[in-house]
């Protein structure tokens, strides 16, 4: 690979439609827009638009090439301003792997590169479509340079030891045989499709997308169709809803499916090794280092069934991508089995099933938070649907009760080094982080809070391309002095240091 190439033509391809998936609100509303006057010009504007995509696609491919010197992936690029990039893979902190529907049928592959250097915005670099030969030396390359690199650290380490007139045994093992390896069934990806709650995105999606047309969408017929069918009886409006329902929710299952069918996670070494995906492959390589904490969440439906879902706290990725985002270690496991798995996998995290709850004395703030939302809903529902809307009242010992259940779930525990946090909006999502991973520790006391000697701690952590907060509130005022005094200590061990 010491000679400059460039990417498979499919990246041509791969462009226009990514750019024509960005843009397609404006350019479908550019066609349809305006009166039938105008329907040629916009006609030839969105062709121009087209010929103009095409011509740039086409030149960014001619100009952009890479090859590997001197220890280094070389990517050169750009129309018109000519960008160099030279990375040493000394820099390179992981290189992901993905191939889409278009790469799968061209048999090729799509790697992005990430370095300690790379921003929120996007990875260090991205070849979108290259052979898998191709992908496969770059990934050697780049291993054989790790290898290299923690060779040199063993021989130091060696050397040190003799010196010091002690000898340290420098195990070698063999990569496959200490590779570890989790791999969702198929039943249970079936179970975490059907109980993701997915139904909500399918159907925010399709509202947000028909927003955007709402110029092109004949209310007026609509509304008139509507007052035939609401005509037409209860018993239709309730089945044709329920038949939406299903609708979406197979939709949602299906879709969630497709994403994390054949969900492997292999620990080789230093690093985690996630691969997923049924139409589009995705491979996502995570070093243990850059591993911030752990998240385990676990929703209405799940929680009582006694699964839950494992995210990774990672700092890496992009704002774009939600693979790195929210990263998923474990889409869908039992409860009993969280801690030796998360112990095999992540070293140094260990799940603690003690935590300390809140104060009695808690639980009033928890009623009154619920009250607030629940009032207004309670009184304009009296109110329009005078007498009927008095049946909203259930709503009230219903928050009490949902208010009980929030407040139980609640607490802390810190063992050692971690510090693990526990708290309800509505999934229960339990945190876990390391005390030298922690960005912020803030501990805040509001007027009433301070009446009631209660507290709030928040814990942040770098994840994706940005922070992940895990919160406590109203919990004993003397624990949150506990915790901050646990983290200041550290960090004035550090400036001693």
């Amino acid at each position: 690979m010491f000679e400059p190439k460039r990417l498979h033509p499919v990246a041509v391809l791969s462009s226009i439609l990514q750019t024509l998936k960005e843009a397609i609100i404006p350019l479908v509303v550019l066609l349809f827009l305006g009166g039938s006057s105008g329907k040629g010009i916009q006609l030839i504007i969105f062709s121009v638009i087209c010929f103009f995509l095409i011509v740039f696609s086409v030149l960014s491919w001619i100009r952009l090439t890479y090859w590997v010197e001197n220890g280094e992936l070389r990517i050169e690029s750009g129309v018109f301003v000519r960008k160099k990039r030279y990375i040493r893979f000394e820099r390179i902190h992981s290189i992901d792997v993905s191939e889409g529907i278009l790469q799968r049928i061209f048999g090729l592959a799509q790697l992005k590169v990430e370095t300690a250097g790379s921003n929120g915005g996007k990875p260090e670099a991205e070849l979108t479509a290259i052979t898998k030969r191709e992908s496969n030396e770059i990934i050697s390359i780049f291993n054989e340079v790790k290898k290299a690199g923690k060779r040199k650290l063993e021989s130091d380490c060696v050397n040190e030891a003799v010196t010091g007139k002690e000898l340290t045994k420098v195990e070698e093992t063999d990569i496959d045989s200490a590779s570890v390896v989790f791999k969702q069934t198929f039943p249970q990806l079936f179970l975490m499709a059907a109980t993701s709650g997915g139904v909500g995105v399918v159907l925010s999606g399709a509202v947000a997308f028909l927003a955007q047309f709402d110029e092109l969408i004949p209310f007026k017929k609509i509304s008139a169709e509507a007052e035939r069918f609401i005509q037409s009886g209860i018993l239709l409006i309730i089945l044709t809803v329920f038949l939406l329902f299903i609708l979406a929710y197979l939709v949602a299952t299906a879709r969630i499916v497709l994403i994390y069918a054949y969900f492997t996670v292999k620990k080789v070494e230093e690093e985690l090794i996630i691969s997923r995906g049924l139409l589009e492959k995705r491979q996502l390589t995570i070093p243990l280092k850059k591993i911030q904490g752990i998240r385990i969440a676990e929703n209405l439906i799940r929680q009582p069934l006694g699964y839950a879902s494992v995210y990774l706290e990672y700092a890496g990725g992009s704002a774009s991508d939600k693979d790195t985002v929210n990263t998923l270690l474990f889409p869908l496991v039992k409860k009993e089995q969280l801690k030796e798995k998360i112990n095999q996998f992540v070293p140094g995290y260990e799940l603690q099933t003690e935590l300390k709850g809140l104060p009695k004395r808690s639980y009033v703030r928890y009623f009154f938070r619920q009250l607030f939302i629940i009032i207004p809903i309670v009184v304009a529902t009296s109110w329009i649907l005078w007498p009927w809307g008095l049946v909203s009242f259930v709503l009230i010992p219903l928050a009490a009760i949902w208010a009980y259940l929030k407040f139980r779930e609640v607490g802390w525990n810190i063992s050692g080094n971690q510090l693990q946090l526990r708290t309800r909006i509505v999934s229960k999502q339990t945190y876990i982080f390391q005390k030298n991973r922690l960005q912020v520790f803030d501990r805040r006391v509001s007027y009433f809070q301070s009446r009631k000697q209660l507290s709030t701690i928040a814990a942040t952590v770098k994840s994706g391309a940005g922070p992940r907060e895990g919160k406590v509130v109203d919990l004993e005022q003397k624990d949150a002095e506990f915790m901050n005094d646990w983290f200041s200590y550290s960090e004035f061990k550090k400036s001693e240091g």
